[in-house]
């Protein structure tokens, strides 16, 4: 039995190609995993804020001098923070958008990106202490970013991997549907990607 962190950042509510990875890869791990339970956060759905002064001084205070205000502040981040240490796994549904992520994965990655809580400097550098979660990226995509001419262009798998591992997750397996805009290549995308789930 596992805690599964669904995370989704699509803006399409319907046809969500990321989404429809994302639901996959947890229907595969239900399966692996009888009795897990899935808690989902819709980034876009349920509107995360991007960080703004009052949140910025929230982070720098120290939890002991914090007011009602910088509480109030901090809600979402301490939400997303409880989410992921309580997960066993997370499946982190991420469509690309200009060769990036969505600016609403951008923001829940900078509430969960906090010094003392999810990540501590010692003598030796930045430590992550986001430790021992395994990690599903579910991205979808027009282009072809995973081979080929257009692998360069991607930026919002090594951003994931990048910070994911800075925060201490560095179990991470990537699935695509890609190519959904692509002649030649979009009839089959989502069987393709699809099929290459494996658990």
């Amino acid at each position: 039995m596992k805690k599964i962190l669904h995370i989704i950042s699509s803006p399409k509510q319907e046809g969500s190609m990321s989404r429809k990875l994302g639901n996959a890869i947890i229907e595969k791990l239900q399966a692996a995993y009888p009795g897990s339970t899935v808690t989902e956060n819709n980034l876009v759905a349920d509107y995360w804020p991007h960080i703004e002064s009052a949140q910025a001084n929230a982070f720098h205070t120290p939890a002991e001098q914090r007011t009602p205000e910088h509480l109030e502040a901090l809600k979402h981040s301490d939400k997303a923070i409880q989410e992921l240490m309580e997960a066993d796994i997370i499946v982190i549904g991420a469509p690309v958008y200009n060769f990036s992520i969505h600016s609403s994965l951008k923001a829940w990655i900078d509430h969960i990106v906090r010094g003392g809580d999810t990540f501590k400097y010692s003598e030796s550098g930045p430590e992550g202490m986001v430790k021992g979660k395994k990690v599903y990226l579910a991205i979808s995509s027009g282009g072809v970013y995973s081979e080929g001419p257009m692998k360069p262009m991607d930026h919002g798998e090594p951003y994931l991997r990048f910070m994911l591992g800075f925060l201490g997750m560095t179990d991470i397996t990537v699935f695509r549907i890609e190519g959904l805009s692509m002649p030649g290549v979009k009839d089959t995308a989502v069987e393709k990607g699809l099929a290459g789930i494996s658990i």
